[in-house]
């Protein structure tokens, strides 16, 4: 047995304020929520995190990113999969106070897989 944990790959779209955070943190970890942000939400397809990317944080944030990265398995299991409309378009609902420790079970870095910029 080699002791490697099962990790689950999840994908994070997001605007550049919030990717230059993540930079911050040498890519290890997603920053705290805003009041207005009661969740934490990690999505389980890329196709449904390059859509949010693109027809969202471009339009309001002037970019999109895709990041993907690795979480701890077995602590992923509190969190029930959530079905936020069709059904691909599912999301990992973490609350806000809850994130310091998503964060620590996180496995290796976020890295970015996509970009978006507005069309010229």
């Amino acid at each position: 047995m080699t002791g490697r944990r099962e990790t689950t790959t999840l994908w994070r779209p997001t605007g550049p304020a919030e990717l230059a955070l993540v930079e911050a943190s040498e890519w290890r970890a997603w920053p705290p929520r805003l009041p207005e942000q009661p969740i934490f939400y990690p999505v389980l397809n890329e196709e449904y995190a390059v859509m949010i990317a693109r027809d969202w944080n471009v339009k309001h944030d002037g970019a999109g990113f895709v990041t993907r990265f690795e979480v701890d398995s077995a602590f992923l299991s509190r969190y029930p999969v959530q079905q936020a409309g069709g059904r691909t378009i599912l999301e990992l609902w973490v609350p806000a106070e809850e994130l310091d420790e998503f964060n620590a079970h996180i496995v290796g870095r976020i890295d970015v897989v996509h970009e978006f910029r507005p069309e010229e």
